[in-house]
């Protein structure tokens, strides 16, 4: 960027499921350790699995644009759980409007806790109209959460690092021992010498572990 104070990085999500990649939970935690006071992430997607983009935003914006089809259809429940702001792009299209009623129609039949009242802007990103509301809102809403409004939110974020660091440490720790294992260098020199193929090794190596 020309902006000496925005640097962007692009990640591969190299087939991690959540839409975001693995790296990219320590990444943020580097750059909020380094006194970064905006860090921006872009998910992929927005399907049922890609949420688990909440687990490392502390505020979650989801952009819709009409024109999509069904818009109701097209809007997942689990997205519909994890948004904290809606925002519909394109403002200037047709059918706009009726996909920003559309979202506020979902959003009526079950408020999201904690007293955080989900809105749903418009926007137009070519000509920026709609992205200053934009950031009035997110910051409303950090501010919500210092006031406490996120602490289950924050919770939640906590245990899902700590989670995926202790399953990261038993995977490492049981790997190491494998490795050591007569069978694994036996398995792995049938793989070599195309004997059996990796995924019936595995296999194989779990049930000689005493794991089904």
């Amino acid at each position: 960027t020309g902006d000496q104070g925005v640097f962007i990085r692009s990640m591969a999500t190299r087939n991690y499921v959540g839409g975001i990649a693995k790296a990219t939970k320590n990444a943020v935690r580097i750059l909020d350790a380094a006194g970064k006071d905006v860090v921006l992430v872009e998910a992929v997607g927005a399907g049922q699995s890609e949420v688990e983009i909440v687990k490392v935003a502390h505020t979650v914006v989801v952009m819709h644009a009409p024109g999509l089809g069904d818009e109701i259809q097209a809007i997942k429940a689990g997205i519909m759980e994890i948004a904290d702001i809606f925002v519909v792009n394109k403002a200037d299209r047709e059918n706009a409007a009726k996909t920003a009623t559309d979202i506020q129609a979902i959003l009526q039949l079950g408020g999201k806790e904690g007293g955080w009242k989900v809105p749903v802007l418009k926007t137009i990103a070519l000509t920026g109209e709609g992205v200053a509301e934009l950031v009035d809102k997110i910051g409303e809403h950090r501010q919500f959460l210092q006031s406490g409004g996120g602490v289950e939110r924050e919770a939640m974020r906590v245990e899902a690092e700590l989670v995926e660091a202790v399953k990261d440490k038993v995977a490492e720790a049981v790997f190491f021992g494998l490795r050591k294992r007569e069978k694994f260098q036996e398995l792995l020199r049938k793989i070599i010498d195309r004997e059996i193929d990796p995924a019936s090794a595995a296999d194989e190596l779990l049930r000689k572990m005493g794991v089904d």
